[in-house]
């Protein structure tokens, strides 16, 4: 079995997520006609801290930022036990530019669900996929994240676990083996 890997300590991590917010402030610049949609459950920790740092960077404190729960959306929604989680986006997404943000990348079958759902609120101008981890050899579907915090290449039986200090000890994203020996 193998030994777990960080792929992310709790510095590179900060750093990761700062380079992230750099990347859309030059796409973005003051955030004025652009919001940001974390999809739940684990995608908000991400889009929180994004929305965080980019006020810190800019000093603004309106940039918008929500969550998303695609539960119902999902093509394998009767299949798992899945527990909603609440939506919550009380701004207007229709002609803005969305940021969806979600942890890990690796069918792509949750940013379509989170495309779906996303529509119920409006149609945006534009919706670019910022994630922290891409799998990229796992595809699904044809989705590409624009903001990549860290392109790994795993294989089916390796699961990428992301911690989030706000609910576990440290930041840090490892690779583990689940194949049993």
């Amino acid at each position: 079995m193998m030994k777990p890997r960080i792929i992310l300590d709790s510095k590179h991590f900060e750093i990761t997520v700062t380079r992230l917010c750099y990347q859309l402030i030059e796409v973005h610049n003051d955030f004025s006609n652009t919001v940001i949609v974390g999809l739940q459950p684990r995608g908000i920790y991400l889009a929180k801290r994004i929305q965080k740092k980019l006020t810190e960077i800019l000093n603004k404190k309106d940039i918008k930022c929500g969550s998303l729960d695609t539960t119902f959306y999902r093509d394998d929604f009767r299949k798992k036990e899945l527990v909603p989680s609440i939506t919550e986006i009380d701004f207007i997404i229709e002609d803005k530019n969305v940021i969806m943000v979600d942890d890990v990348l690796y069918t792509g079958r949750t940013i379509r669900a989170g495309l779906d759902a996303m529509l119920a609120f409006g149609r945006p101008n534009d919706v670019e996929l910022l994630v922290l981890i891409d799998r990229r050899l796992s595809r699904h579907l044809p989705i590409q994240a624009k903001y990549i915090g860290k392109t790994i290449d795993s294989i089916a039986s390796e699961k990428v676990k992301v911690e989030w200090h706000e609910k576990y000890v440290d930041d840090k994203v490892t690779l583990f083996s689940t194949a049993k020996d």
